[in-house]
């Protein structure tokens, strides 16, 4: 695999003031945290030994190194560093070494592990933000015509939101016809994605999840058949710090909690059945995912269960790849929801280049579907669209971000939902009550 890594005085326009341009080109990035641990990634130029100095902002003098990761050229000289000697609810300044040298500035790097709550308190105030689909140009492999991204200005308003955490709906990456049929072309994309200037004060800005779609899957449209997916599916868990990646080295499913909200993180794409396939059993999610989805649904005592898919969920109109274009599977999810009358749940969608939520009342439960699209790809107008389950005055056809606001006592919890432009001005409000 050869990725060209781009490395030069333009790192320090690209790194930002709190970065020292040594050998990182990308991150670092917080990812998954715990009480006792959180992950971050990072991505380098070179070979190189890697670790992390963290301490409690109140008291830099309690200080812990994480153990020591080389980088390698096969994973792109990427790397998840695991700070693992944490105190819940503190907040931590950190510092990366490079090589037994710190080349970040004290001070400028922070993470946060999850506050122990529980028995105690009522949950903490969670703010999120959630998008999809971001396209980052690069004219000699994009399509002839008009550029397809742009507003790049969204990833600084979305790091003035100071969220708890970035939910990534998907299509995170965009490869392209010169990507896909490779390993290499695949981490190519993923590097030059992560080496946007706009995009790096972000990553170190909040804790970072994601699920991908079919453009970081693979082509477009791309389902089960696609035979580079386990390319794609390692190259995803070297560039994200998810707490797992589905089951037996297959799918990228996994779930965590924030708060007193739990997160479902589904892969739309591995077991999906080809959209305009006539015979066989029409799936999505595939009867092992779908059934771990619900046990775990079942099992949780949240105040909010945010499922993250791909692709919408609850809209009725059969186009393009909706789930309602696959209604048997559809139907069957509906259905365990409403008699296992699990409440309060939450489809966080996106793909569609257009935002929305819709809502679904069924016998027992009522569950919604914010989708929120896109981050910077091309927008759509959708006000033709006959989705009968849109909530109106909540659509919008412009590049945009979602931020969610959960916020009340344990027994009294509300999500604040804001729908706002690049320019981070707010489009909509709607408000969800959460049920006991």
């Amino acid at each position: 695999m050869k990725v060209k890594l781009i490395y030069s005085a333009f790192c320090s326009l690209l790194l930002g003031q709190s970065i020292i341009a040594q050998n990182i080109i990308s991150g670092p990035m917080p990812c998954h945290s715990a009480m006792r641990e959180v992950s971050i990634w990072l991505q380098l130029d070179t070979i190189a030994e890697l670790k992390v100095k963290y301490w409690p902002q109140n008291n830099p003098k309690d200080f812990h190194f994480s153990q020591v990761v080389k980088t390698n050229y096969s994973s792109a000289h990427t790397a998840l560093l695991i700070a693992d000697s944490l105190e819940p609810s503190t907040k931590y300044n950190y510092q990366i070494w490079v090589n037994q040298n710190p080349v970040t500035v004290i001070d400028s790097l922070f993470f946060k592990s999850q506050t122990l709550w529980q028995y105690r308190s009522d949950p903490p105030e969670l703010k999120l933000i959630a998008g999809s689909c971001a396209y980052i140009n690069e004219e000699q492999y994009d399509r002839p015509g008009s550029p397809y991204g742009g507003n790049y200005e969204i990833f600084s308003h979305m790091t003035n939101e100071k969220a708890d955490a970035m939910l990534w709906l998907g299509d995170n990456i965009y490869l392209r016809e010169s990507d896909w049929d490779s390993r290499s072309g695949i981490y190519k994309r993923y590097t030059h994605t992560r080496l946007q200037p706009e995009l790096q004060a972000f990553l170190r800005s909040t804790h970072h999840y994601a699920i991908w779609d079919d453009h970081d899957y693979g082509p477009n449209d791309a389902d089960r058949s696609y035979n580079g997916k386990y390319w794609t599916r390692e190259a995803f868990k070297h560039f994200w710090g998810n707490p797992s990646y589905g089951e037996n080295n297959e799918g990228t499913y996994t779930q965590f909690t924030l708060s007193d909200c739990h997160f479902f993180m589904l892969d739309n794409r591995w077991w999906r059945s080809p959209n305009k396939r006539k015979t066989g059993t029409r799936e999505i999610l595939g009867e092992q995912q779908l059934n771990w989805l619900i046990d775990a649904l079942k099992n949780s005592q949240a105040s909010f269960k945010f499922v993250c898919i791909g692709g919408q969920v609850l809209n009725t109109a059969a186009v393009y790849e909706n789930y309602a274009g696959y209604t048997n599977e559809r139907d069957k999810l509906l259905q365990l929801l409403d008699e296992e009358e699990i409440k309060n749940v939450i489809f966080l969608t996106g793909d569609r280049h257009h935002s929305e939520i819709s809502s679904l009342k069924l016998k027992n439960i009522q569950v919604f579907d914010i989708t929120s699209s896109p981050l910077t790809s091309k927008a759509y107008n959708a006000e033709k669209e006959d989705n009968k389950n849109r909530i109106k005055g909540t659509l919008t056809g412009v590049r945009n971000y979602t931020t969610l606001n959960i916020k009340g006592s344990r027994k009294n919890r509300v999500l604040n939902i804001e729908n706002k432009d690049s320019n981070g001005k707010i489009l909509w409000t709607y408000e969800i009550q959460s049920i006991k």
